[in-house]
């Protein structure tokens, strides 16, 4: 089957149910279905909407082509705003700075004069005031050195703080965004639009802030001193500016889509990078490790061609402008030459204008040349804005209601479902689950089981229809009172670095005494295994939990669930990747976990919600039976053939 058909199938099969989206927010389904490469998962059911491979529904995690250039580049400079004062000293130091400097060539002069007509004179050279004038142009240089220093310090503070808030912005959006963001979106993506994209950022400010301040300001304090000495050479000097802004502007147009796929595809190798490591079993396991190379080693070309060509042309501004500029040195010299022979000029004031020319010309390159770092910047700009001018979750109700009491009792009233407005997935389903009971919801990949789920915890909202908790529909409550009286225990355990005891007390907020650690473990039936580690609850574990078997880090996250005392209880394929053994523990410590509560259970291991008070089975987003095993069984309908078909194998 070819790689294009493969992909028209995957389409077909889970475009518009939940099956597309991936337990880990569809990071995978960007890269290695695309390139036909093994996509690693966890578990059977995937949950979110159909992530397209590119289109509409995907939002493009490398803008190929710049956006609005000159807008984002103005809105990176009002990052910046906070920090006026610290910006107008550095404009006052930068000011003072240039003015000494510009002045030291008029001095320099000045003394080469009392020199030329020194050795002319009987009388010789004038030391005393050749030696004041040299004290006053190294003073003047020694003054603008220090002022330089202070504008650069001062400049370095405001754009360090700069990058620091658009962290906080980054962060702090990635908290406000939907799952529904998450979902369209390779993970390695976004990690580089809020790592490496921010440090470029950073960096081109810190590099181009104060040396364009201190440019401009040079060019304006150079022209004064210019027009002051001579007027006509001043115009010729300037005669060359058209075609050196000209040349620049040329140059740095053909240079700006390259920077701008420069860093766009920086981002798909590092989603190609981070997804290929966190599925590295699989990729190994299926024999894809040439296939994942090829696919590193062609985004790497890719990589490198984009920034090749970007930094050959925008380089390149800096020697067109060289050349310019000696054009301009060798008209002033002719001219000049002219006025000094016919007495209008004196050979000091010539020396001091070419020094103004050559400080006329410096910055002028040294703008143009740092056109390659801004426009990397401000590439980089638009990716992290793309970022922050994403929809967020919808804002809640301006007075949100909670229930006088949370007993735990959820009721679906006619709710309705769809990822995509044309495909409908949940329709018209109502269900009352009483305070206590325990729900298992069970059918195929793709049914609307996990759905259910993230509707409850307004991961999504409903299209139709309501959800109540204890009477209160959950859309007029905030969030984070809904979601503080849910836990749950996903198939993915999630373990940060941190000791056993900080990843078990982190669904309780403040310090949480040892003790009440220790008893939710010993619940769980996760302490016995807890103190045959070397450090016991004070064990470090990294990112990964590595040192932990899959369900020993199960049944740390269920004594996680069980410390935050949940009313409610979400348990999602929590035993589909452990051994038997495991299984038995993991059973036991849901069971404490679930007593007195109101749970939901999905599971595709039936033998795990025999008990359950309700089992509902579920096909394409619609409830088709509910009652117990019992009944169910009796029945003979959807549930009895399911049970069969996994158990009827074994008999």
């Amino acid at each position: 089957m070819s790689d294009t058909r493969r992909e028209e199938r995957h389409e077909e099969e889970g475009h518009g149910k939940e099956g597309h989206g991936k337990e880990r927010h569809g990071k995978e389904l960007y890269g290695s279905q695309r390139r036909g490469l093994p996509v690693p998962r966890r578990a059977p059911e995937r949950r979110g909407p159909a992530v397209p491979q590119r289109g509409p529904g995907l939002s493009t995690p490398a803008l190929e082509r710049s956006l609005d250039f000159r807008s984002s580049g103005l809105r990176l400079l009002r990052t910046m705003a906070p920090e006026r004062a610290r910006l107008l000293a550095v404009l006052v130091a930068a000011t003072a700075a240039v003015t000494l400097a510009v002045l030291s060539p008029l001095i320099l002069g000045h003394a080469t004069d009392l020199v030329v007509s020194g050795a002319g004179s009987p009388a010789g050279v004038d030391f005393p005031a050749l030696a004041r004038a040299l004290a006053l142009a190294f003073s003047l240089v020694a003054c603008s050195a220090a002022l330089n220093w202070l504008q650069q310090r001062l400049a370095t503070t405001v754009v360090q703080r700069a990058g620091h808030r658009l962290r906080e912005r980054a962060q702090g959006k990635l908290a406000r965004l939907p799952l529904s963001y998450f979902d369209k979106q390779p993970r390695g993506e976004v990690l580089s639009r809020t790592t490496n994209d921010i440090d470029n950022i950073t960096q081109t400010l810190q590099q181009a802030f104060s040396q364009m301040i201190r440019a401009l300001l040079t060019l304006v304090g150079v022209l004064v001193m210019m027009f002051w000495i001579s007027p006509l050479l001043a115009l010729v000097a300037l005669a060359t500016v058209p075609l050196s802004v000209v040349v620049a502007a040329r140059i740095g147009k053909r240079a700006q889509p390259q920077f701008v796929r420069q860093w766009a595809v920086t981002g798909r190798l590092n989603s190609h990078v981070e997804e290929m490591f966190t599925g590295h079993a699989e990729v190994v396991a299926f024999g894809r490790r040439e296939e994942a190379v090829a696919r590193f080693d062609e985004l790497g070309d890719e990589l490198y061609a984009a920034s090749f060509r970007a930094q050959f042309m925008s380089g390149f501004i800096q020697p067109a402008l060289t050349f310019v500029g000696n054009l301009n040195y060798v008209l002033i010299a002719v001219v000049g030459g002219l006025r000094v022979a016919s007495g209008t000029l004196s050979i000091g004031d010539v020396q001091a204008f070419i020094q103004y020319s050559y400080d006329f010309n410096g910055p002028v390159t040294q703008v143009a040349a740092m056109a390659n770092l801004l426009q990397s910047g401000v590439a980089s700009a638009e990716r992290v804005f793309d970022l922050l001018d994403a929809d967020e979750e919808s804002a809640g109700p301006a007075v949100s209601r909670r229930p006088d009491q949370v007993t735990g009792r959820v009721s679906f009233e006619k709710a309705a479902f769809r990822y995509e407005p044309e495909k409908p997935l949940i329709e018209d389903l109502s269900l009352t689950v009483e305070p206590g009971q325990t729900v298992a919801i069970v059918g195929p990949t793709g049914a609307g089981k996990t759905t259910l789920v993230n509707l409850l915890m307004r991961f999504y909202e409903t299209t139709g229809g309501r959800i109540t908790l204890d009477g209160v529909d959950i859309a007029e409550m905030s969030r984070a009172d809904l979601r503080s009286g849910i836990g749950m225990v996903l198939q993915d355990t999630w373990l940060f670095g941190g000791t056993i005891a900080d990843n078990i007390a982190y669904g309780v907020p403040g310090d949480v005494p040892r003790e009440r650690i220790v008893e939710a473990a010993m619940a769980t039936h996760a302490d016995r295994f807890i103190r045959t580690l070397p450090d016991g609850y004070d064990t470090v574990l990294d990112e990964d939990g590595a040192g932990l078997s899959a369900g020993e880090k199960q049944l740390v996250t269920i004594a996680r669930a069980f410390l935050s005392e949940p009313v409610i209880l979400v348990l999602d394929e929590a035993t589909s990747s452990v051994d038997t053994r495991t299984e038995v523990l993991i059973q036991r410590a849901m069971s404490s976990l679930r007593r007195g509560r109101t749970s939901f259970v999905i599971a595709h291991r039936l033998s795990t919600i025999r008990d359950a008070d309700v089992i509902l089975a579920m096909e394409n987003g619609s409830i088709v039976e509910q009652g117990t095993h019992d009944e169910l069984l009796a029945a003979g309908g959807a549930y009895a053939l399911l049970y069969a078909a996994q158990f009827a194998p074994a008999a």
